[in-house]
C-alpha cells in the first residue's frame, strides 16, 4: 500500500512528530509507502510531492514547523479541485491518504471521503484547542507554555515602571490560550472571544491593581471583542477559507485603557512566536500517539474517521464530527477565574 500524507494550515509545534510517527510504524510494521504532499492541499491539487521513508524522518522529533510544508490552500475554491487532487492520487499511485489538520483542512478531507470516496484519515492540529471532537490538540500545550513565560517575563517589567502591558495571544473564535495562559501567568484581566468584555469595567481593574501597588497585566485574545464594537482588525482582507486577518485588538485596548485611566499602557502581540519553535514533551508525546493511531486506522480501512484524545485513550470519530461545531470556553471556567480579576 502507498499512503499520501499532507500538513494543511498554521504550522504548529508536533507535526513532524506525527509525520515520524506514521512513517516509522508504517515502514516497519505493515511495509508501506509513503509520500509526503507538499504544502497542504497544494501538494495533491498540483500533484507536488517528496518522498517520505525512514532516513526522511530520522531527527525530526523536537523540530517545529513541518518538514511538508504547509499553505492554506483551499481546493474546493479551485476549478476542478477535487477531481484534479483524485486525479493526482491516482497518477502517484496513493492508495490511502492522511490529513494533518484543523477546522479547514479536516472540513476538505470530510468532504472529499464523505462525498467523494477518497480514503481518508484525519489527524487533529491546531493550537488554539478548538476542535469538539478531542479533548486537546498538539502545539497548544507548546502556546500555552510561550504565552506563560512571555506572561511572567512581562510582570517585572510592568512592576519596573509601573504601567499596564496588554499581551495578545491568538485565538480566533475561542479563547483556551488566554484562559490557560493567563491563569498560570497571574494576569490581572484575561479576555476571550466568547465573553464580550466591557472596557469600562477593564479599566476598573486596571485601577484596582494600582491601589494595590501593583502593575496590571492584561491578557486578551486576538478574537475578543469590546460589547459595544466590533472585532478589531489589521485590514479586511480574506484568506481562501474566508477568515479575516486577526490581531489589533491588544493595541486598541492599551490606547483606550490609557486614555480612561492616565496610566501608561504598552502592548504585547506573541503572534507567530506560539506556534514556531521547539514542541513541549506533551505535544511531542501526544503528536507520536495521534500518529501511530492514524496508521493504525488506514491498515484497518477504517476511512473518513480523525483520531482524537479521549481522557488517555486514543479513539476514532467521524471526521465530520471534529468540524461541527467548534470547542469553546465555557462560562462557568471563566466565571471561575474571574476571581483574580483587578
Amino acid at each position: 500500500m502507498r499512503v499520501g500524507v499532507l500538513t494543511g494550515g498554521g504550522d504548529c509545534p508536533g507535526l513532524n512528530a506525527v509525520i515520524r510517527a506514521i512513517v516509522r510504524k508504517g515502514v516497519q510494521e505493515y511495509d508501506y509507502d509513503f509520500v509526503g504532499f507538499r504544502d497542504g492541499w497544494r501538494g495533491p491539487l498540483e500533484g507536488v510531492s517528496m518522498r517520505l521513508d525512514i532516513p526522511a524522518v530520522r531527527g525530526i522529533l523536537p523540530r517545529g514547523g513541518t518538514i511538508l510544508g504547509s499553505s492554506r490552500t483551499n481546493p474546493l475554491k479551485q476549478e476542478n479541485g477535487i477531481a484534479r487532487i483524485r486525479e493526482n492520487l491516482a497518477a502517484q499511485g496513493v492508495d490511502a491518504l492522511i490529513a494533518i489538520g484543523g477546522e479547514d483542512t479536516l472540513g476538505v478531507a470530510a468532504r472529499l471521503t464523505d462525498e467523494h470516496g477518497v480514503p481518508v484519515v484525519a489527524v487533529p492540529k491546531t493550537i488554539d484547542n478548538d476542535l469538539s471532537a478531542t479533548d486537546y490538540t498538539f502545539g497548544f500545550d507548546t502556546a500555552v507554555g510561550i504565552a506563560t513565560e512571555a506572561i511572567d517575563r512581562l510582570h517585572t517589567t510592568a512592576e519596573s515602571h509601573m504601567r499596564v502591558l496588554v499581551c495578545e495571544v491568538m485565538g480566533r473564535h475561542a479563547g483556551w490560550i488566554a484562559i490557560h495562559s493567563g491563569l498560570a501567568g497571574g494576569a490581572n484581566v484575561i479576555l476571550i472571544p466568547e465573553h464580550r468584555f466591557d472596557v469600562d469595567q477593564v479599566c476598573a481593574w486596571v485601577t484596582s491593581r494600582f491601589k494595590a501597588s501593583y502593575a496590571p497585566i492584561v491578557v486578551v485574545s486576538e478574537g475578543a471583542m469590546p460589547k459595544d464594537g466590533d472585532m478589531v482588525l489589521k485590514d479586511e482582507s480574506l484568506d481562501a477559507f474566508g477568515h479575516v486577518r486577526l490581531s489589533g485588538v491588544g493595541e486598541w485596548l492599551a490606547k483606550e485603557i490609557e486614555k480612561r485611566t492616565g496610566k501608561e499602557a504598552r502592548t504585547t502581540v506573541l503572534g507567530h512566536i506560539q506556534r514556531g519553535g521547539t514542541p513541549s514533551a506533551f505535544d511531542r508525546w501526544l503528536a507520536t500517539r495521534f500518529g501511530l493511531h492514524a496508521i493504525e486506522a488506514v491498515r484497518d480501512g477504517d476511512f473518513g474517521k480523525m483520531v482524537a484524545l479521549r481522557g488517555t485513550d486514543i479513539v476514532r470519530v467521524p471526521i465530520a464530527d471534529a468540524t461541527a461545531r467548534l470547542k469553546t470556553v465555557d462560562m462557568k471556567l471563566y466565571e471561575e477565574v474571574g476571581v483574580f480579576f483587578g
